[in-house]
Formats: structure tokens, sequence, C-alpha cells
């Protein structure tokens, strides 16, 4: 495995200083239902929003697992922005698949960032000379109050024909647009992950040269970094995870905290000198070490696989599909542990286990958590052919 080129210490310490910044500003982040933008501007100074960009274009290109490291410590902090840095990052990765003036156009100002969201049904690219005319709608654009640049994923149309549903995403572009040049729609009007500032936008009829665009299931790579091997489905899945066992961590320490302190109505003995308390805090922490351990664990796997091989097998995506999944899900079920043992304390804004129990059941319906990725590792394992995405 190459040698990094980089201190990963001076980006934990930096991590753990702008983290502190986070915790404090977390009402606020909650409240304005973004990061406040002279945070988001300091988060992005200091080179967090292109931890995964090649060196080339000014990005650290940190090893994936270093990476992950770094989100954990924002994840405690405040969910959602840890979740904005993932999200953000990883399609930063896209920029050694996109034409590389483009990328320099987008990446040249120190405060770029690109946010992405999924096209609803009647999004579509209408081919023309030069380029595409795009019209429709996306939502779930996380980090658009701090984004520069809009990618909008679009099936491409051809004049005349109707739009034909594809899973697979075949005959799609992302086309990347200027932020002035999209209208944004304030639907994201949530209870959870309300400071990740998930705006939809629109166009209508709004041209973008063909070097604006890119095939999105392209897996070319201008560079060889090990990280671009990865598919974004990957990295966006691992992210999550962590982003939702820092969250889970969080409510875990603030319960033990609180059961020092706490003695529930109609007792008289503290909540941590209660049976009950001792075997659910067990409990817990046995959940959450154990998926924490299989994603590490999973992550690993891939990532020596994409330094060596540059390349991954079957079973170690489904693996790190799987460990994902399962971490999402054991994250939710250490929260919810948490939550019921702060009893009616917990429903009060006050209490920071409030938030993070909003913010992990939004996390548990996002794609990356549904529990059809475990129909896809069961296949796997009894030896068939795996469907879904991996």
């Amino acid at each position: 495995m190459p040698a990094a080129k980089y201190d990963i210490g001076h980006y934990l310490d930096t991590a753990r200083q702008l983290a502190a910044r986070v915790a404090a500003s977390a009402d606020r982040i909650d409240r304005e239902r973004q990061l406040p933008p002279e945070l988001a501007g300091e988060i992005a100074d200091h080179g967090f929003f292109r931890l995964l960009m090649p060196r080339s274009l000014g990005g650290a290109e940190l090893e994936h697992p270093d990476f992950l490291r770094i989100l954990e410590v924002f994840a405690t902090a405040d969910g959602s922005v840890a979740w904005c840095l993932n999200q953000n990052n990883v399609f930063a990765t896209n920029s050694v698949r996109m034409p590389e003036q483009t990328a320099r156009e987008i990446w040249s100002e120190k405060r770029a960032v690109v946010t992405n969201g999924p096209p609803t049904s009647a999004a579509k690219a209408t081919p023309v000379d030069g380029g595409y005319r795009l019209k429709g709608r996306w939502n779930f654009s996380s980090g658009s109050p701090h984004a520069t640049w809009i990618a909008a994923l679009t099936p491409v149309v051809p004049p005349g024909q109707e739009r034909v549903p594809s899973p697979s995403r075949e005959g799609f572009r992302v086309l990347l647009i200027p932020k002035k040049d999209v209208k944004f729609l304030d639907l994201w009007q949530v209870a959870g992950l309300r400071g990740t500032g998930s705006l939809s936008f629109e166009v209508d009829d709004l041209f973008v040269p063909s070097a604006r665009t890119y095939d999105p299931n392209s897996n070319e790579s201008r560079d060889p970094g090990a990280v671009y091997v990865i598919s974004r489905t990957l990295l966006f899945a691992a992210g999550f995870a962590t982003v939702a066992l820092g969250i889970a961590r969080a409510s875990l320490d603030t319960t033990i905290a609180i059961a020092g302190t706490k003695t529930p109505g109609r007792s008289k003995d503290l909540l941590r000198d209660q049976p009950t308390t001792h075997r659910l805090i067990g409990e817990a922490e046995g959940i959450w070490g154990s998926a924490k351990a299989l994603l590490r664990e999973s992550a690993s796997a891939v990532w020596a696989s994409a330094c060596q091989n540059h390349a991954l097998n079957t079973d170690e995506r489904i693996r790190l599909r799987l460990a994902s999944t399962y971490g999402i899900r054991s994250a939710a079920q250490v929260v919810d542990i948490a939550y019921n043992l702060c009893s009616s304390s917990a429903i009060f804004a006050t209490n920071p286990i409030q938030r993070r129990f909003q913010d992990i059941h939004v996390i548990t319906q996002h794609i990356q958590g549904s529990f059809a990725h475990y129909e896809t590792a069961g296949q796997h394992f009894l030896g068939l052919e795996p469907e879904g995405v991996f």
C-alpha cells in the first residue's frame, strides 16, 4: 500500500478544532437549516470540502480510511455537517471523470462545492448543437446554501421522444451548472438533518454546453489514485454509515452523562445505578462496537484491494455494501436505546439526544439504509447473482 503523502495528524487536529466550532454552533445550524456561512467558509478554507480530490486539482487525496476517521470526528459534533462533508467530498471525486477543463473551472475557486440531487420524473436533457437544453426539478441537494455549482443528473431524451424509465440510469448525463443559473425551492421542511440545507432546484430550458457534462456511468479516471477505483455508491454508503455511527456514539455518551445526574420519576436511585440501565448500556455498546468493527474491516479490505489490485471483486463490494447498511441500522438501534433511557426529558429540544434521534431516523430513510441491500447480500452469500447497486 503506498505511503500517505500528507500529515494525517494535521488533518485530524484541524478536524477536531473545526468540530468544536461546529458543536458550539449546533443549535444555530439546526435553526437556520444550513451551515453558517462563516463556518462553511472556514471549513472550505482548510480544504475540508476537497479531501478526496486529486492533488493535481488542489485536493488532499486522502486515503479513504483516513477520510472516514475525519468524518467520524465531525459526526459526533453534528450529523448535518458530517453529512454535507461526506456528500460534497464524495461527489467531488467525479472531478477525475468530467472534462478536465471543467473540473479546473469549478475548483479553481478555493471555496468551491458542488451539490447534486436525484431528478424528478419531469427532468430531461434534449440534445442540441453544442450541448443540451435542460429542464426539470431535482431534490435533496445537500449543502445547497454553501454550494457554488450544481450537478443535475438527467436522462437524455432526443427531440420528439418520450422519456423511458431506466433504473440503471443508462442514457443519463450529469450537467454542471453555476449556482446562479438555477432556481432554488425550499422544500426542506424536515425534523432531522435540518442543517444539511438539502434544498430542491429547478431550471426551465437552460442551455448547458457539452463540455460541462459527463457520463455518470463511466468508470474512466484521469487519475490513478486508489480512491477513484471505489464506486461512488460505496463511498457514499461507507461515509453515511460512519456519520450514523458517529451520531450513535454521541447519543450514547450523552445518555451515560445524563445517567449520572438523572433520577427517574418515582425512583430514589440515579439512572446510572439501575440494573435496566446497566443492561441497556452494555447492549448498546456491543451493538455499536460490532457495527463499527464490521464497517472498518470491510472498508479496509476494499481499500487494500483498491491499492494493490486497482480493482474490487464482487465479494469485497457486497461486504462493504452490507456493512454500511448494517452500520446505519445498528446506529439507529443504539440511538433508540439512548433516547428511551432518557425517558420524558428526551422529548425536549434542550436535550441533545432529541436532535440526534431525529437525525438518525432521517438517515435510516435514505436509500443507503434500505433493507433491500440485505437482500442483495443474501443473494450473494447464497451463490445467486446479486441484484441491486453495489
